[in-house]
């Protein structure tokens, strides 16, 4: 692979998944894997299969689905994430094997604070376990990546000796993380340059960065280590991950493709797709992206001051040094309206990237036909909220069969709400209210009962104009079921689940997003059977 080539190792389904409420069922995980080897990344981390059965269940599947599907190019590398113990690299062995091109990455901390504190072991112990452990995965898997955890905040003579150790015991893969987002771009860039000019037998490995956006520098740092000599990027879509996040993918990929000149790097990414993933993402895991993100964002091509308006219209690059096609924003030529027929919808939706059997196909167009009698023209936003709103969704244990709402500044707010159970029942309960929401949510709490704290709610308008497609996310912590425990601090993290909607009428679509999320959490908690488990897992600090 040519020296200027920077390999897109995508940590979504591992380190993103990780984020409060992001947490995705096994047939999601799989959507997204598909997503991310259709947008051309080279590596996939797919999970931590040693966090729970599931876990494993979900990496194996992605890597028999997924990684062995090379019909527009070699499958990407499947990788699984474990800590530097016999049984975790054993699980995540059996997790990846399936897989064309299977990738053990385990990872060790190195800095004093976590040897002193989370470790409790000495520099010797630390150096031993490294060989130890990487000398094991390498007898396994002839793909070894590894992390010294925290190395950041590491003595840098110290990292020279692990790596080399690392080196020495069959790794393939060096990955330099900055775990708690700690350093400075000129720190980083130096710290890798460090690396490579001191470590012995790096020239047989790839330098990998991972960065961690706690001071909002993630981007700027692993642009500053690739610079230096890195040629992987660890990376996440919408920079979801722990606490304050990863590193965007598409926030690197962009800079590396509009900087070309200042970078001379490349990657194999598919850029057209990455708008299409940021959405997929944002919907499963319920995390909204904000307006105001970088490439993905609803205001990252929009110009409303007159000065950008006027330059724009004489020649766009006045104010956008990249166009929204190149990142898959592009606007629908071909008008669908209630008038249009089965092809033209199925045109559309395979020019904006969706492959849909004929079963999902007739569900779809069920949904577009109702949609285009209340809408004059159904843009390529509305097709791809209606997409992921009816295939998209959690197994449906209850569903919305009725809603009626009473609101406004005579009388109190009132919601009647008609449920249908997993058995086929239906139930109908009408609950009163601040707003027609709450009303809503009340009423459907009265039938599911199944108690949990509402986090949060989002609202927004897909597209412009009164009959617009709304959207809504919700995240909700359950207080039923038990905490996630932290593998390594033993701290318990609450539950929390994310949902999704869309409708033209916002009630309706607030409805949607509750009963997505309480869906969730129903199925994790395995009341009504598990037929599709989330891929719960044990929080793993990202390395």
């Amino acid at each position: 692979m040519q020296d200027n080539y920077v390999r897109i190792f995508d940590t979504t389904l591992r380190d993103g998944e990780q984020s409060p409420g992001a947490t995705m069922t096994s047939a999601e995980k799989i959507e997204v894997a598909r997503g991310l080897a259709r947008l051309g990344v080279d590596v996939i981390e797919a999970g931590f299969p040693a966090a729970s059965p599931d876990d494993l269940e979900a990496v194996r599947r992605i890597a028999v689905e997924v990684g062995n599907d090379g019909s527009d190019r070699q499958p990407p590398i499947i990788c699984g994430l474990a800590r530097a113990t016999r049984s975790d690299i054993d699980k995540a062995w059996e997790a990846v094997r399936p897989a064309a091109r299977p990738r053990i990455h385990t990872f060790l901390a190195t800095s004093e604070i976590h040897m002193q504190y989370k470790l409790k072991m000495t520099r010797q112990q630390v150096i031993e376990r490294v060989r130890e452990m990487v000398a094991y995965a390498r007898s396994l898997c002839e793909d070894v990546e590894f992390s010294p955890e925290d190395a950041g905040r590491s003595d840098p003579e110290f990292l020279y000796q692990v790596l080399a150790v690392a080196i020495e015991s069959g790794a393939t893969t060096l990955n330099i993380p900055d775990t708690v987002g700690y350093t400075l771009p000129d720190e980083f860039g130096a710290l890798i340059a460090g690396i490579i000019r001191n470590t012995p037998g790096i020239e047989n490995c790839v330098v990998s960065v991972h960065c961690h956006n706690d001071l909002g520098l993630a981007t700027a740092n692993t642009l500053a280590g690739l610079k230096a000599g890195a040629r992987q990027a660890e990376v996440t879509i919408n920079g979801i991950g722990e606490r304050a996040g990863n590193t965007a993918l598409e926030e690197v990929v962009m800079a590396l493709h509009t900087r070309r000149p200042a970078f001379g790097l490349v990657t194999g990414i598919n850029t057209t797709q990455i708008t299409r993933i940021s959405k997929l993402v944002s919907n499963y895991t319920g995390m909204v992206v904000q307006p105001n993100k970088a490439i993905v964002g609803a205001n990252a091509f929009a110009h409303e001051a007159g000065i950008h308006q006027d330059g724009m219209l004489k020649y766009n690059q006045t104010y956008e040094i990249m166009s929204p096609e190149l990142v898959g924003a592009t606007q629908s030529k071909l008008v669908l309206g209630k008038h249009s027929g089965r092809h033209a919808l199925k045109v559309r939706l395979t020019s904006l990237g969706y492959s849909l059997n004929e079963e999902e196909m007739n569900l779809v167009f069920e949904r577009f036909k109702a949609l285009a009698d209340r809408k004059k023209v159904i843009t390529d936003a509305d097709l791809e909220a209606l997409v992921s709103d009816e295939l998209y969704q959690p197994r449906e244990l209850f569903s919305l069969d009725g809603l009626q709402v009473a609101c406004g500044t005579m009388g109190m707010p009132t919601a009647s709400v008609r449920l249908r159970d997993p058995e086929g029942n239906v139930h109908i309960h009408a609950s009163i209210g601040t707003g027609p929401v709450d009303a809503t949510y009340k009423a459907i709490d009265a039938i599911v009962k199944s108690p949990n704290i509402l986090q949060e709610f989002v609202i927004h308008a897909v597209t412009e104009g009164i009959d617009a497609l709304g959207e809504v996310t919700v995240r909700i912590q359950s207080t039923d079921l038990p905490a996630t425990v932290d593998a390594q601090s033993d701290t318990e993290q609450p539950r929390t689940f994310g949902g999704y909607g869309a409708d033209t009428d916002i009630v309706v679509a607030s409805a949607k997003a509750y009963l997505s999320a309480l869906n969730k959490m129903l199925v994790a908690s395995g009341k009504f059977g598990t037929p599709e488990k989330p891929a719960t897992h044990a929080v793993v600090h990202s390395p």
